[in-house]
Order: structure tokens, then C-alpha cells, then sequence
């Protein structure tokens, strides 16, 4: 196995790197990882056919989780890590066509899972009704202020338009719905078209990762088919960026003939290193002419992308190939059988990188990168 031992400087700490042979091997300097699966720990929640809650919109009980999990975010609060992800029951057949809701589950070292029997986060008769049911509240990201205060990005799905939403919370678990991201942008241009998959920036700061400022104010980078930044004064009204013909401006694309051939999404918040702005995101891998013939078609692979600190528009590094590939049985069965891991959570916690992962829209995983394994 081919390995190389590097030195990093993250956020002003110099760690020692040795690189494994990955999919991408090596890591260029400015990435984060390798991520390897903890031995016999994944999947580290699967769906639970016991659990049932009072759904306000049905009126009846209903076994909340019994179809799929997947899709998690991640945070840590208390010396705890927490992770926030999708449920869907069994009230139909096919991606998209259940009811989504958001369980919780809690952990002391980031794999042993004590999971909540009810839902901490779904569709209510609330002013959300209309964006959020039958679809449901989907694929989370979240990340906290310094002062603790977390916010959720996730999608409201009406089954008829996506739209990615903002949720506070000081506890995690009670949740304040705030709505649209993009519902005052722009007299509200954008409020009604598609958008999903935000990640916000944060850096490190004293061990732990908080929600920055990038020139004076918050920004994320959003979206499925293309990326897109948008920026917001107060975490919760959120303005895209347009170009000078009013259309998103789109400053990463898919890539024909590369893992990401078919759609470029983005994962877990974005992270201020030395280098840049990292993102993490997931590529989708064309069904047909123009895929990377490397992967299966369909495949949802994870990548990594670095931005200018300056321009934060600006590309200034990619990995070619994907730095994590769906590799076992239940990253390649279940509602995606093509092959998925689907990154959308990821946290410092004890002094390592947890990342956490949909496995086939049916399961969710982790995989850890110990920056001083090689030390």
C-alpha cells in the first residue's frame, strides 16, 4: 500500500499527515482526509420498525422510521456528538414519494448510536404546511455560532418544488422554522425554484468548529446540479449570487468524463483552512455517454473543491477523482442500489473528523480521519 507522510498547517496547528492508498491517492496538500470506516461499526444507524409518534398531519400512529434512514448532519454539543437524519416511513414506493422526517440519535464517541424513539424535526400544521407536506423535511447540514445557537439547512419537499429552508435551534432538538431561504431575495425571485443542499461556512477556532464571517458576512455554497453562493446579515434570510443578467451564477459545474459528470452537490458545511474555503460535495456520475467509465453509472461519489479566501467564487483546487467511493454491500443496496455514499455531516470532535454519510438512501455510515494518526 503506497502511502506518503505530509505536514499540514490547519488553522494554525501543524499536524502530521500519512496519506493511504485512497481513491484519490495522494491527497493534495490543501484536502482533508483520508477517511477510513472504523472497523465493524458502520452502518451505525439503520431503519427501526419500532419506533412510532403521534403525526400531527395524519392524526394516527405511525412507525416514523420503519422505511429508510439516510442523509445525516452532524453537531456537537454538551461533549456529546449528535446526529440529525433523514427518515423516511413506509406510506409509499419510490425515492421522494414517502414522508421525510428527522430523527436524532446521540453519541459519546461518535459510533455507538442511542437514537430518540420519536422525531425531533417533520411536517406539523404549522406556517411551513405548504412547503413541507406530504414530502416531508429532508437532508439536513448543520452547524452552531460561537454563542451556540445551531442552524439547520435542509429541503421542504411538497412534492412539487424543493426548497431549501432555515431552522434554529439552541438544544438541537427543539427547533424554530423559519422558512425559505431564499423567500426575500430579490422580491422573492427565487422563492418558488428548485434549491437544495447548503453548506455553510465555519472554521476552527479552539478546538471547535462555529459558523464564520467571510467578508463581513455569512455565506454558504448551495446546490445539486451546479454550486452557487449566497450570502445572508442574520443566518436566516439568505440572498444568492446573480450575474449581471440576473441568472445564478454557477462557479462549479459537473464535468464531463469525471466522477462528477453528472451533477455537483453540495456536502457538510464548508471549513476556512490556511489554503482556502474547502467544500466537500457529492458527484453524481453521468448514466450514460460523458460518465467516468472508472465508476458505475449513477454512482454518487464525494469530492473536494478549494476556493479562494479572497474570491470565494474563484476555483482554485479539485480533486479529480473522489476522495470516498462507495465500497460495501450496504453502500450499493437498498433504495440506491447504483452505489451511494451521500456526505452531508461533518465535525471536529475529539480532535477528529467524523464524517457522516447516507449509504444508499437506505442506511447511514461513518468514516473518521484522525489528523494525528501519522504523527
Amino acid at each position: 500500500m503506497n502511502h506518503m507522510a505530509l505536514r499540514v498547517l490547519f488553522f494554525g496547528v501543524a499536524f502530521s499527515i500519512t496519506f493511504f492508498a485512497t481513491a484519490q491517492d495522494p491527497l493534495p496538500d490543501w484536502a482533508l482526509g483520508p477517511f477510513k470506516r472504523p472497523a465493524f461499526a458502520n452502518p451505525v444507524l439503520s431503519p427501526d420498525t419500532g419506533s412510532v409518534f403521534f403525526d400531527p398531519m395524519s392524526r394516527k400512529q405511525l412507525a416514523w422510521e420503519a422505511g429508510d434512514v439516510f442523509n445525516p448532519a452532524a453537531a456537537v454539543r454538551n461533549g456529546k456528538l449528535y446526529v440529525l437524519y433523514r427518515a423516511e416511513d413506509r406510506s409509499a414506493m419510490g425515492i421522494g414519494k414517502r414522508t421525510s422526517r428527522l430523527g436524532i440519535a446521540e453519541s459519546r464517541d461518535g459510533i455507538k448510536m442511542k437514537r430518540s424513539p420519536e422525531p425531533v424535526f417533520y411536517p406539523d400544521e404549522d406556517a411551513q404546511k405548504e412547503y413541507e407536506w406530504p414530502g416531508g423535511c429532508e437532508d439536513p447540514r448543520i452547524a452552531v455560532t460561537e454563542d451556540g445557537l445551531y442552524v439547520m439547512l435542509y429541503t421542504q419537499w411538497n412534492r412539487k418544488v424543493a426548497r431549501l429552508a432555515v431552522a434554529t435551534s439552541k438544544d438541537l432538538k427543539n427547533w424554530k422554522k423559519h422558512g425559505p431561504a431564499f423567500l426575500k431575495a430579490y422580491n422573492g425571485r427565487f422563492k418558488d425554484q428548485f434549491s437544495k443542499s447548503a453548506s455553510i461556512v465555519t472554521k476552527i477556532g479552539k478546538g471547535k468548529q462555529v459558523i464564520t464571517k467571510v467578508k463581513g458576512k455569512y455565506m454558504m455554497y448551495w446546490g445539486e446540479r451546479f454550486m452557487n453562493i449566497a450570502t445572508s446579515d442574520d443566518l436566516v434570510n439568505w440572498k444568492p449570487a446573480v450575474d449581471e443578467k440576473g441568472n445564478l451564477e454557477m462557479i462549479l459545474r459537473p464535468r464531463r468524463g469525471y466522477f462528477d459528470s453528472d451533477l455537483t452537490e453540495c456536502g457538510p458545511p464548508a471549513i476556512v483552512t490556511d489554503k482556502g474555503i474547502l467544500v466537500l460535495y457529492n458527484g453524481k456520475n453521468r448514466g450514460g455517454a460523458g460518465r467516468d467509465t472508472s465508476y458505475t453509472a449513477n454512482t454518487y461519489a464525494a469530492g473536494q473543491v478549494l476556493f479562494d479566501l479572497e474570491d470565494p467564487s474563484r476555483v482554485i483546487g479539485r480533486l479529480d477523482k473522489p476522495f470516498f467511493v462507495p465500497t460495501e454491500s450496504f453502500e450499493k443496496s437498498g433504495q440506491y442500489p447504483a452505489g451511494t455514499v451521500f456526505i452531508e455531516g461533518l465535525v471536529y470532535f475529539k480532535n477528529k473528523w467524523f464524517l457522516y454519510y447516507g449509504c444508499a438512501d437506505s442506511r447511514v455510515g461513518v468514516a473518521v480521519y484522525d489528523p494525528g494518526a501519522g504523527k
